[in-house]
């Protein structure tokens, strides 16, 4: 079967930076329903269109189409004392922006005595990615998972 609109799509994947430096790789296969439900970055379905089971894809992704840009305005200076006593640098907790939009995933970046640094950047925005990939399942999706706009993954799944 190929990758289509609604197909349910499982994959490994790697992340590599441009010096071929690993910065992410999928523990267990993950799965995503394919149809431009942003569900994974757009370029990388619009390259397993059509692809098959055991197919692989070897991209190279700027900023823009991967993590993001890095934007400056995503850092943010906070008090010491808004955080627990075990902080430490690279800790990762999700905030809310003070606009009070959407909650994003903030990184430490920096303590100093009476502040902390936090970037709510993602740890690889601004980086240009190499993005490599293998099919290892393609099914077609059930009117369930075309509804929510998302797979099932494998944990919890009742068969009626």
């Amino acid at each position: 079967m190929n990758i289509g609109k609604d197909t349910v799509v499982t994959i490994t994947y790697i992340v590599k930076d441009m010096e071929g430096k690993l910065l992410e790789e999928s523990d267990e296969p993950v799965s995503y329903l394919h149809g431009g439900y942003d569900n994974i970055f757009p370029l990388v379905e619009q390259a397993l269109e059509g692809k098959a089971v055991g197919d692989q894809i070897d991209l190279k992704l700027q900023p823009a189409d991967a993590f993001g840009e890095y934007e400056d305005d995503l850092v943010r200076l906070e008090p010491r004392e808004a955080f627990p006593a075990d902080i430490e640098v690279g800790m990762q907790f999700v905030g809310s922006p003070v606009d009070g939009t959407e909650e994003m995933l903030y990184t430490v970046t920096d303590i100093a005595e009476e502040k902390v640094v936090v970037d709510g950047n993602h740890p690889y925005a601004g980086q240009a990615v190499h993005f490599q990939c293998v099919v290892a399942e393609v099914r077609a999706a059930s009117a369930d998972e075309v509804e929510h706009r998302h797979a099932h993954g494998a944990h919890g799944h009742h068969h009626h």
